[in-house]
């Protein structure tokens, strides 16, 4: 397929509004690219290059791409920010210089340009960014108008068509068989394997019988199973059919741990610019590991003290869950979210290591040595992992997190509140027999968290949609609040569920002007529902998820997220180890509501 071919589906999805027509345009564009290509389309569509967890970035933010335009086009610096500005797209701007250049494009295949585009992200050491511009010059330069709009925008990931990839899951089951009717089944695949591009191969060439075969595999993330709410330890209870096990709640972040003795580590594994890990020889040697975070970015670089605790682990390979919290030594105790969130950087890594030690519960086990453990009940995936981390004295990272079985609803109630008073968030519930669903939220896992008098019992990960200009003393930061929406599952879409204007140091402030304004767009995401009465002053695409802390959820005729919003909203922390599909659904919240009348 020719890329500006790419470019003109590219252009119909973007001019489309409706969520079954994106799917049809989509699974017409699939249908219509051969099996060498689809991979790279299914990347390109989603401003990618390959899967997240490989890692592969082109480092080149919007002023870079000014300058390749700048270069491209022999136009001055200044000129090209004057319009980008006014376009508010760097994509839009490129197309209109490409109008007026006299050099003929090329007929560049898809291949072709994205081999140039993995070139460019590839290129590093010194003088790389020097070269970066080069080499997006030239493709710029090579490209026709229509397509040079969109290739404009893949660095920055953000092609504005609107859609996730949940979205191309749907747009496959119909390219085989005109409807949604295998999308269960091509989920179930993509949730083991993480990799779109691969998923949409195995369709192509041998239809969902391809995708029997794909199995859990060391180095290739499973998307993580999520946990139910209830609203306490007698519903649990029942649910779980008289008992189940539980364990403590950490307010952490999620990792899943990659293990392989017999895989080398290859150039590029650890970026020695981006950390200094003189003091933790297992990262530049030993055993071959991965550090997932829950959206599946491959973390291994920030935490060299954990990739050395996984290495004396006496196993072969395994893939293995829990949560990293930030420890303090002299006081005994875990620090909050916030403080656990400053582990996760791209410098001065080994001294923040040695000032904020993490301690890593593993709750699950996936795999050990060769076996698939996702289809095996709880309790014998536990008893596996128990005696994996008692085998392994020479660590005291790694921990198996405490554990007990309940059949009476008052001890449950007992643990749930020792846990509070440990300062932790609660308690997380387990189905013994319930196997490991791959990227599913059922009621295999149930959470019960704290309730503050008054307060909703659970944050919520909410999107932001844009923000609002600030009045008095905000007038300085340039915002005095913002937009937040949460997903729709069903639709593919973010809703909007409050205004927040509150929660935030100034230094915080400053920082969500300039996160939001490097996502800043002309008009409303075409994936946003949103009343015009909520209409911010400046639009963002909805990448940023943050965890909002509110009151209760009330009833509102202007919402779009079933009609409900926040009561009293603060900001309580970015969660950049989320991506906006992972947020809190429109579904959760309405459950949330019911449960909150009943209270």
């Amino acid at each position: 397929m020719k890329f500006s071919r790419l470019a003109q589906y590219f252009s119909r999805i973007e001019a489309t509004p409706k969520r079954m027509e994106i799917t049809a345009v989509l699974a017409e564009l699939l249908k219509e690219s051969s099996p060498e290509e689809i991979d790279k389309i299914c990347y390109l569509v989603l401003g990618q290059l390959a899967p997240l967890y490989e890692g592969v970035e082109f480092h080149l933010a919007n002023k870079m791409l000014i300058r390749v335009m700048a270069d491209a086009y022999v136009v001055p610096g200044a000129v090209v920010e004057k319009i980008v500005k006014e376009k508010g797209d760097l994509g839009d701007t490129a197309e209109q210089f490409a109008k007026g250049k006299r050099q003929k494009a090329k007929e560049k295949s898809v291949e072709e340009v994205y081999r140039e585009l993995r070139h460019v992200a590839e290129t590093s050491g010194i003088g790389s960014q020097e070269r970066k511009i080069r080499g997006m010059s030239e493709l710029f330069r090579a490209l026709d108008p229509l397509s040079v709009k969109y290739v404009a925008r893949i660095p920055v990931a953000n092609l504005r068509l609107g859609f996730s990839d949940k979205t191309i899951l749907d747009a496959l089951s119909v390219m085989e068989v005109g409807d949604k009717s295998l999308r269960p089944l091509i989920e179930r695949a993509y949730n083991v394997s993480a990799d779109i591009g691969r998923i949409a191969q195995l369709v192509k060439t041998k239809g969902v019988r391809g995708l029997q075969g794909i199995q859990v595999e060391v180095g290739v993330p499973v998307r993580m199973a999520a946990a139910e709410r209830l609203p306490d330890p007698q519903a649990i209870l029942e649910k779980m059919g008289g008992k189940l096990a539980a364990e403590p709640k950490y307010d952490g972040f999620r990792v899943q741990i990659h293990l392989d003795r017999e895989r080398k580590w290859e150039a590029g594994d650890v970026k020695l610019e981006q950390a200094k890990l003189e003091g933790f020889e297992g990262v530049e040697k030993g055993a071959w590991v991965r550090i997932f975070s829950r959206n599946l970015e491959n973390t291994t670089p920030m935490f060299p003290d954990i990739v050395e605790a996984v290495q004396k682990l006496p196993a072969k390979s395994l893939i293995m869950e829990g949560e990293a919290i930030a420890y303090n030594p002299e006081t005994e105790e875990f620090e909050p979210f916030q403080e656990t969130a400053k582990r996760k950087r791209k410098y001065a890594v080994e001294e923040k290591a040695v000032e904020l030690p993490l301690k890593v519960f593993a709750f699950d086990l996936l795999y050990l040595d060769g076996r698939d453990l996702t289809q095996e009940p709880y309790q014998t995936r536990r008893r596996v992992l128990e005696n994996l981390i008692k085998s392994s004295s020479r660590q005291d990272v790694i921990l198996a997190a405490e554990e007990r079985v309940f059949t009476d609803a008052k001890e449950l109630e007992k643990f749930f509140l020792e846990e509070i008073e440990h300062g932790l968030e609660g308690i997380m519930t387990k189905r013994l027999d319930g196997v490991y669903q791959a990227g599913v939220r059922n009621f295999n896992w149930v959470k019960l968290k704290r309730v503050e008098s008054g307060k909703l019992e659970d944050t919520i990960d909410c999107v932001i949609l844009g923000y609002y200009k600030g009045r008095g003393k905000r007038t300085q930061f340039g915002i005095g609040g913002f937009l937040v929406a949460v997903y729709d599952d069903k639709t593919d879409t973010f809703k909007t569920i409050s205004r927040v204007g509150s929660g935030l140091t100034d230094e915080e402030w400053r920082e969500m002007k300039k996160r939001v304004d490097a996502l800043q767009t002309k008009g409303k995401p075409k994936n946003a529902e949103v009343a015009k009465e909520h209409t911010p002053d400046v639009w963002a695409e909805p990448k940023i998820v943050v965890a909002i802390r509110a009151d209760e959820v009330t009833k509102s005729p202007l919402h779009t997220a079933g009609g409900l919003a926040l009561r009293f909203p603060r900001l309580m922390a970015f969660r950049d180890d989320k991506n906006p599909e992972q947020a809190t659904t429109v579904a959760e919240v309405e459950k949330m509501f019911l449960e909150q009348k009943k209270r």
